[in-house]
């Protein structure tokens, strides 16, 4: 039996069992495609599509970004594996004890993401072609020569790179001939820049106060050139531009929508404070929805946002044409 590194210690691999290649899949993490539902209702609000068949696009789609997002997590978790070890709870991952088979690990791999673009090309060709962006993203993410996981910097904007995707994904689940605007892609995408920084500043924090800086960098290599200023840093700056792009949109497509950038703030403080909290939930995001202040500030924003696209306000258009205090001194 072999014999693997877990932090500090040796533990024996078991014996695979069905439950094991199951869990890999980690299909508890469907609470992620919470971000496909913008997709949805933007391109509902926005676009006016014909809702014709919208149930079957909607069901098939989010079947199929399940699917193609397990088989992502499979081949993450199986290339993990080595370096998971080195991590305080990632070293409890069903890929670093379980004595795994490596041709049914890449057996389900092929058959998720199979199975995933089969139903993709069920919903429309637009969604299809997100569908294999979405597939090919884990690819760049895990697999060397490229495993962009272990580049600083370049970790966080490829893993964020879901958030957009997700948004394509539940967009062109109604419509099937456009994509999202490029500013509210690039807000998402910064968003989840700014989330993936915070996860990984929670855990440069917690295991540099605890194992200490080599295991760390054990674990994952791009650490390595992280520092705790560069990270906190980071999560300033992708916050700043996601910001920057919401305003873009809003302004462009929604005016009313300019009302709910203080409950955005909000929501980036908000996290930004949880991220520096200790055993923070910002490691484990899928996690997400146990956190009880976060939920409540999304709901309000969520509400918000709901009736300002109800509700016209038209002397908000003054906002987006120049304006100037005079002071006439005559």
């Amino acid at each position: 039996m072999t014999e693997i590194v877990t932090g500090a210690r040796a533990a024996p691999r078991r014996s695979a069992r069905l439950a094991d290649y199951l869990a890999i899949a980690r299909f508890d993490h469907a609470t992620k495609h919470i971000f496909i539902l913008p997709g949805i209702i933007l391109a509902y609000a926005l676009r006016d599509p014909s809702l014709e068949n919208a149930g079957f696009s909607i069901v098939v789609g989010l079947l199929s970004a399940v699917l193609i997002a397990s088989a992502n997590y499979v081949i993450n978790e199986w290339l993990d594996r080595e370096f998971d070890a080195f991590h305080p709870s990632k070293s409890n991952r069903t890929a670093v004890n379980a004595s795994l088979s490596p041709p049914l690990v890449y057996l389900q791999y092929f058959v998720l993401a199979a199975a995933g673009i089969t139903l993709a090309s069920a919903v429309g060709s637009l969604f299809l072609l997100v569908s294999i962006f979405f597939l090919l993203s884990g690819i760049v993410y895990n697999v060397r020569p490229i495993r962009s996981k272990d580049k600083a910097y370049v970790d966080v904007l490829t893993e964020s790179l879901n958030n957009p995707i997700r948004l394509m994904l539940g967009w062109t689940m109604l419509d099937h001939e456009t994509l999202p605007p490029s500013s509210l892609l690039l807000a998402y995408w910064m968003g989840g820049a700014f989330l993936m920084g915070a996860k990984r500043l929670s855990e440069y924090r917690e295991i540099a106060a605890g194992p200490g800086l080599p295991l760390l960098h054990r674990y994952r290599r791009s650490f390595q050139y992280y520092t705790e200023t560069s990270l906190t840093v980071s999560c300033f700056l992708y916050s700043m531009l996601s910001a920057f792009f919401i305003a873009v949109f809003l302004v462009k497509y929604r005016i009313e929508y300019v009302l709910a950038l203080p409950a955005f703030a909000t929501l980036f403080a908000l996290y930004f404070a949880i991220s520096l909290e200790r055993e923070s939930v910002a490691q484990k995001p899928e996690h997400l929805f146990r956190e009880w202040r976060l939920i409540a500030v999304s709901g309000a924003t969520a509400a918000l946002l709901l009736v300002l696209t109800f509700v016209d306000i038209p002397a908000l258009t003054h906002l987006s044409t120049p304006h100037y205090i005079g002071l006439s001194m005559k």
